[in-house]
């Protein structure tokens, strides 16, 4: 099976650990991820420019129907606003021309049927080649899982999940030997969309979030997207009131069999003790 990777602007300079774990993991199991020369997915300017917001989003598409491939993301940012691009073009035939010629422009076609993938979708496509590979199931670890916005709101653009009832996250957890546990918070707002806004209040989202976490009995908040991750993880953390934020591919990466540091684990991260 073989995807057109797109990391997303935020990874490379701000959580290699989300794409190393990424990598590792889909290599593991024999995911083949092909690397286009992306732009941005468009989603930073989407409240300036919707022209260039949706063309940015359309061109990475057209460079995977050129090769043949779906896209697949880690991000649900980037997920939601290739999904959101992919609606504005189908229900407006004024923008879908403008953006033909833009794309012509580059020697690009149109892209009428690439689909856009979230990497937890991927997963959950082959559940049973995930199940085969678990090596070292993660049964001491209770999980509260973070669904982020973008991937579940709107339904009807992003077709990810229920939106009022999801119940992906919590299957891949379950393969995994870990035990999501239920939290009243699981489908709010991180309030990464605030900082740069009002960083007060996105700090108290964030601090909320991670203390109904912890108030679950979870031992980790398990997140699936790079910006909730730099949300929960950067200095919105407050250790006396909330619990670990880790990525879900690590998870999954120590249920393989993988070593740490192939999932950019840090030594001495203490949930790891936890679960392996």
């Amino acid at each position: 099976m073989k995807y057109a990777y797109f990391p997303g602007c935020k990874i490379a300079h701000h959580l290699p650990a989300h794409g190393k774990s990424v990598e590792a993991v889909c290599a593991h199991l024999g995911l083949e991820l092909h690397k286009p020369e992306f732009s941005c997915c468009g989603y930073p300017v989407r409240q300036e420019s919707r022209d260039a917001s949706v063309y940015s989003a359309l061109r990475s598409l057209a460079l995977c129907a050129r090769l043949g491939l779906e896209l697949m993301t880690p991000c649900k940012c980037c997920f939601g606003n290739f999904r959101h691009a992919l609606h504005q073009v189908g229900h407006d035939e004024k923008l879908k021309l403008r953006m033909k010629d833009l794309l012509a422009d580059e020697g690009l076609d149109f892209p009428e049927t690439t689909r856009v993938r979230h990497f937890l979708q991927v997963l959950d496509d082959n559940r049973s080649l995930v199940e085969d590979a678990v090596r070292r199931p993660q049964k001491g670890l209770k999980v509260a899982c973070h669904y982020g916005c973008h991937a579940l709101r709107p339904e009807n653009i992003t077709h990810f999940d229920d939106p009022f009832a999801p119940t992906i996250f919590e299957r891949l957890v379950a393969l995994t030997g870990a035990s999501a546990l239920p939290w009243d918070l699981s489908l709010e707002c991180c309030g990464y969309p605030l900082r740069g806004r009002d960083e007060t209040i996105s700090g108290l989202l964030a601090a909320r979030k991670m203390a109904g976490a912890k108030a679950s009995g979870a031992d980790v908040l398990a997140t699936a997207c790079t910006y909730c991750q730099l949300q929960f993880g950067g200095e919105n953390h407050h250790p006396d009131q909330s619990i670990p934020a880790v990525l879900f591919s690590q998870i999954l990466g120590l249920a393989l069999g993988l070593e740490p540091k192939r999932l950019g684990i840090e030594p001495g991260e203490a949930w790891v003790r936890l679960a392996v």
